[in-house]
Parts: structure tokens; sequence; C-alpha cells
């Protein structure tokens, strides 16, 4: 296609290097990317939230084992049965607010 394709990046330094600011500019890649500080604008960091209230907060893990055992039944099992909760937690609708006068 001839259309650009836009990608959106948080500001972590490997998505700043630049390894991949040169291979987005070859690959015709448009890069954006996330202001500091602002996790509520991307839609993952709402999924890590709702995994960690699920399966991690509040809870001791005597193992690495244990722990991964606790996220991976998160994703397996309790996440395809939370297709309500996550469309009103992980979807487009961002506050905006009106400049003072």
């Amino acid at each position: 296609t001839d259309l650009p394709i836009h990608l959106i990046l948080d500001g972590a330094g490997y998505h700043r290097s630049e390894v991949v600011k040169i291979a987005a500019k070859e690959l015709g890649i448009i890069l954006h990317y996330l202001p500091p500080y602002s996790p509520n604008l991307n839609p993952i960091e709402r999924l890590w939230k709702v995994m960690n209230e699920y399966a991690r907060n509040n809870k001791y893990f005597a193992t690495a084992k244990e722990f991964r055992q606790h996220i991976n039944h998160f994703f397996d099992d309790t996440l395809p049965n939370l297709d309500d909760a996550l469309d009103s937690r992980i979807n487009d609708n961002f506050q905006t607010f009106n400049f003072a006068s």
C-alpha cells in the first residue's frame, strides 16, 4: 500500500534508539511517541492493571514458578471471561479537558 504505517510508542529507551528510528525510516513507518508519564494513554498499561487486580495484588508467591502460574492462569482462564469488564476499561474513551481561560 502507499499509505504510511503510523506506530505509537512509549518513551522506553529501546523505542527511541537510533536503530529503531533508522529501520522505521527505511520501512516507511512514522513513529509517534506518547508523552512522558502518560500510562493512561497506553492500552497495555490498562491491561496490566486488570491483570494485577486478578493475579498479583495482595498475594504472596513463594517461588517464581508459583508467580508464573498465577500470571498464566490469568491470561489462559480469567482474561477470556472478562469481556464486559475490559470493554469499559480498555478503550479509546480518553478524558479530555478544556483549556483554562
